[in-house]
C-alpha cells in the first residue's frame, strides 16, 4: 500500500513527525505539489492525503488504485466529490481538531484592538514613556470587553468555544444561526442575524459558506452595523465582499480583524490589503501546534479506521 501526501508542509513545517502515518505504509510526503504534477506523483498510490492541492475529476480518472482521500482540513471543497462517491473512492476531512485555537486568535485581534497592546508597545521602544511626566500614558481608548455585546455568526464548535469566551469576559452575547437555537445557556442569546448585526459591539463569523452565507457582508448589511463595530473573520474569506468592506473601513465607519481571504495568497490589488482600520493575518487561527498535532493524530486514526473497515469522518458515505 502506497500513501502520498501532496501538501504537508502547511501541516508539519518541520515541528512535527510524521511516523505514526509511515507506520501505515510506504509514504511519499510533498511538502508542495503542482497541479501538473499531481497524477505522477499520485499514479501507484491508494491513499491520498490533500490540504490545498485540488483533486479534480480530470485528474482522479488518471488514477484507478486510488481508493482513499484524506482531506487534511474541515472543508472537502478541493475534492471533487461526485466524482468520488461514483467511483467508489472513500473521502474524509477533520471536524473539530483546532476549535479552541481558533477562538483563541479570534480574541487575540479582539484584545489587540480594545488594548492597543501593540501600538504602546512601539510607543515605549521609541522614547515616548522615558519622556513623560506622568508614570503612565494612553495613546488612544483602551475598552473593558465586560458590557459590550458578542454577536457569533453560526454556533458550530468554534462559535461555541468563542461565545463561552465572550461569557467569560463578562459579555452580553448574541448568536445567530441558519435555523433558532432553543436550551442555550443563560448569558447566551439566539436573535435574527439582522438583530445581531444592530445590536453587536463585536461580530466574529462561524458559518460555513455556502449560497446563503457568501458575501453576507456585503454594503447592506454593513449598514446595520453600529458605528465602530469590531467585525472578525477567522472562518471563509468569501462570506465578505471585500470591495464593500474596504469601502465602509476607508470611510472609517468601523474596524475589521481578518484571518481568511477569498484567494490565499492574496492577489496584490486585493482592496483590503490597502485599506485602514483593519488587522490581517495570513491564515493562522487553525495553526497552533497542538491543533496541527490534533488534525494528523485524527488523519492518521482516520486511515486506520478505513483499512479496519470502520470508517470514520467521511463526508461521502
Amino acid at each position: 500500500m502506497k500513501i502520498v501526501v501532496l501538501d504537508g508542509y502547511t501541516l508539519n513545517p518541520g515541528d512535527l513527525d510524521w511516523q505514526a502515518l509511515q507506520a501505515i505504509g510506504e509514504s511519499e510526503i510533498y511538502e508542495h505539489t503542482l497541479p501538473s504534477e499531481v497524477v505522477a506523483r499520485c499514479a501507484e498510490a491508494q491513499i491520498v492525503l490533500t490540504n490545498k492541492t485540488v483533486l479534480t475529476a480530470h485528474t482522479l480518472s488518471h488514477l484507478p488504485q486510488l481508493n482513499y482521500i484524506g482531506v487534511l482540513a474541515t472543508g472537502t471543497n478541493v475534492v471533487d466529490i461526485q466524482y468520488a462517491t461514483e467511483h467508489g473512492i472513500c473521502v474524509t476531512n477533520i471536524p473539530a481538531y483546532g476549535p479552541d485555537a481558533v477562538a483563541q486568535m479570534v480574541f487575540a485581534h479582539v484584545l489587540h484592538h480594545y488594548q492597543q497592546v501593540a501600538l504602546h508597545d512601539q510607543a515605549v521602544k521609541s522614547g515616548q514613556w522615558v519622556s513623560q511626566r506622568d508614570f503612565c500614558f494612553t495613546l488612544s481608548p483602551l475598552t473593558s470587553l465586560k458590557g459590550l455585546t458578542l454577536g457569533v455568526v453560526g454556533y458550530g464548535d468554534i462559535g461555541q468555544q468563542v461565545a463561552n469566551l465572550g461569557v467569560a469576559f463578562g459579555m452580553r452575547v448574541l448568536i445567530t444561526t441558519g435555523k433558532p437555537k432553543a436550551d442555550l445557556p443563560g448569558a447566551i442569546t439566539w436573535c435574527e442575524r439582522d438583530t445581531l448585526f444592530q445590536q453587536a459591539d463585536i461580530i466574529s463569523l462561524h458559518c460555513p459558506l455556502n449560497i446563503a452565507t457568501k458575501h453576507m457582508i456585503n454594503s447592506n448589511s454593513l449598514r446595520l452595523l453600529k458605528p465602530g463595530c469590531l467585525l472578525v473573520n477567522t472562518a471563509r474569506g468569501d462570506l465578505i465582499n471585500e470591495a464593500d468592506l474596504a469601502q465602509w473601513l476607508n470611510q472609517h465607519k468601523g474596524v475589521a480583524a481578518v484571518d481568511v481571504l477569498s484567494t490565499e495568497p492574496p492577489s496584490p490589488d486585493n482592496p483590503l490589503l490597502s485599506a485602514i482600520n483593519i488587522t490581517l493575518t495570513p491564515h493562522i487561527a487553525w495553526a497552533t501546534l497542538q491543533a496541527r498535532q490534533n488534525l494528523l493524530n485524527i488523519a492518521v486514526n482516520n486511515i486506520k479506521q478505513f483499512l479496519q473497515g470502520d470508517v470514520v469522518n467521511c463526508v461521502n458515505g
